[in-house]
């Protein structure tokens, strides 16, 4: 990948795909799925699905690894992002990640401070063995998710941006010869972490449906 390549460019290669499910005006993203941050673009369709929300998410083949990064994932160069922002009124990003010291540390950042914690106390209650932090200050600067062009805070209640180590996306060498890997399922963690997203996003569009519009 080149400074130059593009969100466009990359949407044009063989093999990369987009989906776009229309539901709820609560939203999930994971434009960085397939090959690059795995995991992702499966978690986020299957808790929009359980949950009745909308995804949009682009899934890299097995042979490519371009990262786009998020602030210059633009709409313009996509019809079905495009819908999907138009369409949602909050979104959760789903993002994968990988730092020394922080295999089961989720990171939530994000314009939308109390979204970030709505979903925080969710995964808590997910996922005991994890720790979830949502305290801006105690994210790296790199993946706390602010910039007003990122996506996820484009909406017009803007977003909030999940980082997600390998372990609970069922990567790396903690789930090496677990059966979810031999038969291309999600790994019990990724599992309650849906369950945990899913609840999330009931739970928030149910308290919303309450509130007066200004």
């Amino acid at each position: 990948m080149t400074p130059r390549s593009s969100f466009a460019e990359l949407l044009a290669l063989p093999g990369v795909e987009e989906d776009l499910e229309l539901r709820s005006r609560f939203g999930f993203l994971a434009f960085h799925g397939g090959n690059l941050e795995a995991g992702t673009d499966v978690v986020a369709a299957q808790a929009a699905e359980t949950a009745g929300a909308s995804c949009y998410a682009v899934r890299q083949p097995p042979d490519l690894r371009w990262h786009i990064p998020s602030a210059r994932v633009c709409r313009t160069a996509s019809p079905a992002l495009d819908a999907f922002l138009a369409h949602v009124e909050v979104a959760v990003a789903v993002h994968g990640y990988g730092r020394a010291g922080r295999w089961t540390t989720l990171l939530l950042g994000g314009a939308n401070r109390r979204l970030a914690g709505h979903v925080a106390g969710h995964l808590r209650t997910a996922l005991p063995g994890y720790e979830v932090v949502d305290d801006l200050a105690a994210i790296p600067a790199a993946l706390r998710g602010l910039h007003p062009a990122n996506p996820v805070n484009v909406p017009t209640g803007g977003g909030a941006q999940l980082e997600l180590p390998p372990r609970v996306r069922g990567c790396g060498p903690f789930w090496e010869g677990h059966p979810s890997r031999r038969e291309a399922r999600l790994c019990p963690d990724a599992e309650a972490l849906v369950a945990g997203l899913a609840a999330a996003a009931r739970a928030w569009t149910s308290a919303e449906s309450g509130r007066p519009r200004v």
